[in-house]
């Protein structure tokens, strides 16, 4: 399952490329900033759009992102464990069906490093730390509120999106780590986290930005 997700992102990260190249010269970029980051994760996120009339590109960067309360589910919270990362990056290839819809494909790398619940994050309190490979989907929506002003608040853009990124691979031998924890007392099995909402593959955001056409 894994290699097929591999080679079919190979097959549409060359199809998309040449499609590119093939279109008229109608581009636009955007910077834009995820609100659920710092709203919900403590933590920030930037992200770079390239759009042609057809192709759409990006590349997304989050920092200082804290997975704790809700977004710990199951074994996890049963074990009062936390996630802290440091980044979550990568970038996307899709094609835009309309001027304010686009579907990518995504290859994505995030890192987590395991704390207890209520614990100073110090490398000293860390369990584990390892990193997650994702390979999946987003469906991004755009937006220009504005684009009927003749004024700078023409290029203010809102992007709606809904992503679906299952790991692939992660840097723990068979995707686990055993430890004794000194919480439950016992010896538990910690398996490597998605990155998604309740440890599930799927992300739902909105970012807020600007658009530059070129």
């Amino acid at each position: 399952m894994k290699k097929t997700r591999l080679i079919l992102f190979v097959l549409l990260l060359t199809t998309s490329v040449s499609t590119l190249w093939a279109q008229d010269k109608n581009h636009e970029a955007a910077i834009l900033f995820g609100l659920n980051q710092p709203l919900l994760l403590s933590g920030f996120n930037i992200e770079a759009n390239y759009f042609t009339k057809k192709m759409s590109f990006d590349y997304s960067h989050g920092v200082s992102l804290e997975y704790q309360g809700s977004m710990i589910t199951g074994a996890a919270k049963e074990q009062h464990l936390v996630a802290h990362l440091p980044y979550s990056t990568g970038f996307g290839v899709g094609y835009r069906f309309t001027s304010w819809l686009n579907l990518r494909v995504e290859p994505k790398w995030h890192r987590f490093e395991i704390y207890y619940e209520g614990e100073e994050q110090t490398l000293a309190n860390r369990i584990v730390a390892y990193n997650t490979f994702t390979l999946g989907l987003g469906l991004y929506g755009k937006w220009h509120p504005f684009k009927k002003q003749n004024n700078f608040l023409r290029g203010i853009m809102i992007a709606p999106s809904v992503r679906w990124w299952p790991n692939v691979s992660s840097t723990l031998t068979n995707d686990s780590y055993t430890y004794f924890s000194k919480v439950t007392n016992q010896t538990e099995v910690h398996e490597a986290m998605n990155v998604g909402v309740s440890n599930t593959p799927w992300l739902v955001n909105i970012s807020v930005g600007y658009k530059f056409g070129l």
